[in-house]
């Protein structure tokens, strides 16, 4: 069986996957902070967070992201009873992220992939003076 497809069917196939995919512009996103957080606004950051670290289990401060649009996060280090690194030192660089805000949205982006998430349940603002960091 084959399936041919029209002009039209054409276009809308072609403007329904150009649609799914949100686009944000570097030049017009803006350092935010988060305003207002709630339990389900957080549960959300970490979840994105743990997500752009392959599944690692994330523990975020509860007013990350609210003072500035950075937020790096470095691994926790298993240690010995006398403190002792258990792998000797730590060779992985934290991972720095950053909140944007784009018409109206608040988006995370990891700087070391440039992978960007929309944090659906998050309200935020533009950091004061722009700054991000």
């Amino acid at each position: 069986m084959i399936l041919r497809l029209g002009p039209s069917m054409l276009c809308a196939s072609v403007l329904a996957l150009t649609c799914a995919c949100e686009i944000l512009p570097a030049s017009e996103a803006r350092p935010a902070v988060l305003t207002n957080p709630t339990a389900q606004s957080r549960a959300e950051l970490s979840r994105v967070v743990s997500e752009a670290l392959h599944g690692a289990p994330v523990r975020l401060a509860e007013d990350a992201l609210a003072h500035d649009s950075v937020l790096i996060i470095g691994r926790v280090q298993a240690r010995d009873a006398a403190g002792l690194p258990l792998n000797g030192r730590e060779l992985d660089k934290p991972q720095h992220f950053r909140l944007v805000e784009h018409a109206a949205r608040c988006f995370l982006i990891q700087e070391s992939t440039g992978k960007r998430w929309r944090l659906r349940s998050a309200t935020c603002a533009p950091a004061p003076g722009g700054a991000s960091g």
